[in-house]
């Protein structure tokens, strides 16, 4: 299993295939890690980095219905989940 791999878990818990993100996909989790991203409130939530709507939105949609980035609280920034961080490594702020 590579560094961008991650595991995937079916709804009863148990863990059940990796699955690999695309270059592209972990540079986008990367922008929104940096606070470079923002991202619209609709069911297929489109995202911006940098001011600029991102080039592959079929990416961003499928990284948002995974699980991996969300809306924040401020209704405008992306953020990362727990399982945006978990592939990225990035260790949660106390």
């Amino acid at each position: 299993m590579s560094d961008n791999s991650v595991q995937a878990s079916s709804p009863e818990g148990m863990i059940t295939v990796a699955e690999e993100l695309s270059h592209r996909a972990m540079s986008m989790l990367r922008a929104v890690a940096e606070g470079r991203a923002r991202m619209s409130s609709s069911c297929e939530p489109d995202l911006f980095i940098d001011g600029v709507p991102c080039c592959d939105q079929m990416t961003a949609h499928a990284l948002a219905h995974g699980g991996y980035i969300r809306l924040a609280d401020d209704g405008t920034a992306a953020e990362l989940t727990a399982a945006g961080r978990a592939v990225l490594g990035v260790p949660v702020a106390a």
